[in-house]
């Protein structure tokens, strides 16, 4: 059992009108096997926590702590993370030409396990978890996301979630600019992942049409930098119904959060 703890995290981000305190005392546990969908509007920080806990230099963190198993993560670079055990799956994932998908994944396995997977077993279970996730054989030797359309990318980031094997995985709108067929191999994709590793996962998305697949244990609400309500699933159906404005600052509205 691995539990991942945020403790009263406090981050700011550099804007071109100054410092910005964007995280203001988030406080969160994971365990193990447990699905948490984090839900709130555009704006209120949610992929800001995102890549704080992965270790995205544009993020500074300016107190809290949070422990993976009880060794202080934030005092870590972003390839020691990955090797504690955390993933992120980006809401944007970026391009890398020149680097095959196969050199990549096999690279990232190597330091994430310590020595490098045997060729013959490797090259089995690529082309397996490939074939799972319905993407052409061809993508192995292309460059990581190079070309790949919106749903090629979130396969590719799942693709990765299976073999890497993660602790916790950390899936950023994972579901946005996915079509249905799209979003249920996606869905899919995590959800055998999971059950074959048992790790945690903080699910960041606005809409319920992903958690109809990867069912959520506890949902969140986070708004305006830290969590203001925790529920079971029917928080999701709530938010669906009535959106996020019980939660929005005073002042604001929908229209301005989505800003």
């Amino acid at each position: 059992m691995s539990t991942l703890e945020i403790k009263d995290l406090y981050a700011s981000v550099e804007t071109k009108e100054g410092r910005k305190q964007i995280l203001k005392g988030v406080n969160l546990t994971v365990n193990s096997g447990e699905t948490h969908a984090i839900m709130g509007p555009n704006g209120s920080g949610k992929s800001t926590l995102a890549y704080t806990l992965a270790g995205h230099p544009k993020y500074e963190v300016d107190s809290g702590e949070v422990l993976l198993d009880g060794v202080d993560i934030l005092k870590q670079t972003p390839d020691e993370r990955a090797k504690e055990g955390l993933f992120l799956a980006m809401q944007y994932p970026v391009e890398v030409p020149g680097v095959s998908m196969t050199n990549f994944l096999r690279t990232a396995k190597t330091e994430i396990d310590g020595k490098a997977p045997a060729i013959r077993t490797w090259t089995k279970e690529l082309s397996e978890a490939m074939k799972r996730l319905r993407m052409d054989p061809k993508f192995a030797t292309r460059s990581v996301n190079e070309g790949f359309s919106g749903g090629e990318k979130k396969r590719a980031e799942v693709l990765q979630l299976e073999l890497l094997k993660p602790k916790f995985a950390i899936l950023d709108e994972t579901d946005s600019g996915l079509d249905v067929d799209a979003l249920r191999i996606v869905s899919e994709g995590v959800n055998r992942a999971k059950e074959a590793n048992d790790f945690g996962i903080l699910m960041v998305t606005h809409y319920t049409r992903i958690l109809k697949y990867i069912k959520p244990d506890i949902v969140h609400v986070f708004a305006d930098g830290h969590f203001v309500k925790t529920g079971g699933p029917e928080l999701a159906d709530e938010l669906e119904e009535h959106g996020y404005d019980a939660y929005l600052p005073e002042g604001a509205d929908s229209e301005s959060a989505l800003a």
